[in-house]
């Protein structure tokens, strides 16, 4: 079966044919092209997808990642990185081995059929030439032959005709053999040309276009075969990563069933365990007997005062009802001041003391009524020294000590900060001991450099692992006192009451509960009727002084000397400088401090206050919240 043979008269149909094949040829190219676009595409959105939810770095996310099923989310994340990646390798391998060698491929095929089928036309065109040889020197024999004949004819005319004189017969003769002459030249040329004709018409049906055209035959055979090989690459490429992918996706399987329900039901206990015990019963308020209520609240009030008293606590519920209430709002009741502030020395008599301003409370009113007025009042506001006290914590504002945190919590802070420390302190050493041995280096070679270059930097490290050795230490205090190496009773109390400070909404749906709990909205401290103890009124008191401080919202100078001998208030001297951490609400006093541990209330005209604008802003901005 050869297309010379067979089609031997089927030029211009090959033609075609053979063009359409290359034809086929860059469509299947650009299909591949195509598959391999959508590769890479497809491996871009899903890295885009596994970059999308990777935990950002030194977020809360990042913490997240300790539970297994979080981390064996992030290991799919990872998996289907580099799932990702065995498409791009799909793309990168049909761009090398099909898309650029098939068209490297069909430019040689271009040129190479151009090659045969110039050579057809050529060989058409030798034997289209011959022919209009044959035809043209057969035309010329056909004519001699003819004029011959005319010749013959005139001369035989001549020869009969009696009038004729034997010249004109001659010359009539000799035209007529010239004329044969020149028919027998012709056709001896004629004859000639034909065979050649034949001889060229039979080598180009038989040996000429039978060559070019098995040529073009295995042109377009190989063009089958390379085009069948491409698409076997091609499935080849997509099977060669399978086994990867297939890991890919047993390591997906894998870290699925890594994931342990109980070990992360531990972790949640182990991020959000307090440390507290529960709370005890509460107990029953009997409000027929008002006065024993008042005179128990009372001497809640004056333990702090004389230290005479000893209120009587349960032992399971010391401390447990009253972190729900916030302390410096209730110690801000319980020991502001119960008068309206005194005139300036030099604009009032002490008669004009009733026509001041006015405290928000009467002169001579229980403390119950004081301590209901409170309980009976916006929940939000009950909470709003949570919100200044998270919106602080949010600004970075929290003790060092992580004294806001429970204990628990705490511990894990504190451990954590030591083993930060640590490691800062080992990398000092290690630098230390590097610019030692460097040291050691330059006095034996002295061209090397110059020893005392390096001093100042040690002394620099020195220093600083000292520094770093002294914070490890005051940590590690604190990490031994909350492990219970240092017993330190206030600090005990201070953080337990802390971990109700440091969380606002529950703080506040507390408040709004244990409100409605008594028609009053009075609290009682719980007792025990089986086991009583003492507790020292200054612990007590500790439960609610040893907080955070409330920020400072400005500064403000003694305008005239006060002297603060009622419970909440604070003695100055003229011109001291101190800090305002509460204005005005009306009532004419202002709450200032002095240190840490000294703060009260002073009248309102014997201060002039300097606000500061960025910190009135935000505690007014809180006092809306609350509102």
């Amino acid at each position: 079966m050869s297309w010379g043979t067979e089609l031997w008269d089927q030029f211009d149909n090959l033609e075609k044919h053979t063009q359409w094949g290359i034809d086929v040829l860059e469509k299947y190219i650009k299909f591949v092209k195509e598959r391999t676009e959508i590769e890479l595409s497809y491996a871009k959105q899903l890295r885009n997808l596994s970059k999308k939810y990777q935990p950002k770095k030194n977020s809360k996310e990042e913490e997240e990642y300790r539970y297994t099923s979080t981390r064996a989310f992030l290991a799919t994340l990872n998996e289907m990185n580099d799932y990702a990646g065995q498409h791009e390798v799909i793309s990168e391998n049909m761009t090398s081995l099909i898309t650029g060698e098939l068209t490297r491929y069909v430019q040689e095929l271009k040129q190479e059929r151009k090659s045969h089928f110039h050579d057809g036309r050529k060989a058409q065109q030798h034997l289209e030439t011959c022919w209009k040889q044959l035809e043209a020197s057969k035309r010329r024999f056909e004519r001699d032959c003819k004029e011959a004949d005319r010749a013959q004819q005139y001369f035989e005319k001549m020869d009969a005709d009696i009038n004729v004189t034997k010249a004109d017969v001659e010359k009539a003769r000799q035209q007529a053999q010239l004329r044969h002459q020149m028919a027998e030249e012709s056709k001896a040329e004629y004859s000639s040309t034909l065979q050649k004709f034949n001889s060229e018409q039979h080598d180009h049906y038989y040996t000429h276009i039978p060559n070019i055209f098995q040529k073009i035959q295995e042109m377009e055979e190989r063009r089958i075969v390379r085009i069948g090989e491409s698409m076997k690459t091609f499935a080849e490429v997509d099977r060669q990563v399978i086994p990867i992918i297939g890991k890919c996706l047993d390591e997906i399987t894998k870290a699925a069933e890594s994931i342990d329900h109980k070990n992360d039901s531990q972790l949640v206990i182990e991020a959000f365990k307090s440390g507290f015990e529960p709370p005890g019963d509460v107990e029953f308020e009997d409000f027929t007997q008002p006065m024993k209520r008042t005179v128990s609240e009372s001497s809640l009030s004056n333990s702090r005062g004389d230290g005479k008293s000893e209120p009587k606590f349960g032992g399971k519920s010391k401390g447990k009802l009253w972190p729900f209430i916030k302390k410096n709002k209730l110690m801000s009741l319980l020991t502001s001041p119960h008068q309206p502030p005194p005139p300036p020395p030099a604009s009032a008599s002490p008669s004009a003391v009733p026509n001041g301003p006015q405290s928000p409370k009467q002169q001579k009113e229980p403390l119950s009524h004081r301590f209901n007025e409170f309980m009976t009042s916006k929940p939000k506001i009950h909470c709003f020294r949570s919100l200044k006290r998270g919106l602080s914590l949010k600004l970075g504002a929290g003790p060092e000590d992580f004294s806001n945190l429970p204990p628990e919590q705490r511990r894990k802070k504190l451990q954590q900060k030591v083993d930060e420390l640590n490691k800062d302190i080992q990398k000092e050493m290690d630098q230390r001991d590097a610019l030692t041995k460097m040291k050691d280096v330059y006095i034996k070679n002295p061209q090397m450099g110059d020893a005392a270059s390096v001093d100042h930097r040690l002394a620099e490290l020195g220093q600083n692992i000292e520094k770093l050795r002294l914070e490890v230490q005051k940590f590690e205090g604190w990490l031994a006192e909350v492990e219970g190496r240092l017993p330190m009773r206030t600090e005990q109390a201070r953080r337990q009451s802390g971990l109700y400070e440091a969380q606002n909404t529950s703080a506040v749906n507390s408040c709004a509960q244990d409100r409605e709990s008594s028609p009053d909205g009075s609290y009682t401290e719980e007792q025990s009727q089986e086991t009583e103890m003492k507790v020292p009124a200054t612990d007590f008191d500790d439960e609610f002084d040893d907080e955070e401080p409330l920020p400072t919202i400005g500064t403000c100078k003694a305008l005239y000397t006060f002297e603060g001998q009622n419970e909440g208030t604070i003695s100055v001297a003229e011109g001291e400088m101190l800090y305002v951490i509460e204005e005005d609400k009306g009532d004419g006093w202002t709450r200032i401090r002095r240190n840490e541990d000294e703060e009260g209330y002073v009248p309102t005209s014997y201060v002039e206050v300097y606000l500061d604008k960025n910190a009135k802003d935000v505690y007014k901005s809180l006092q809306k919240i609350s509102e």
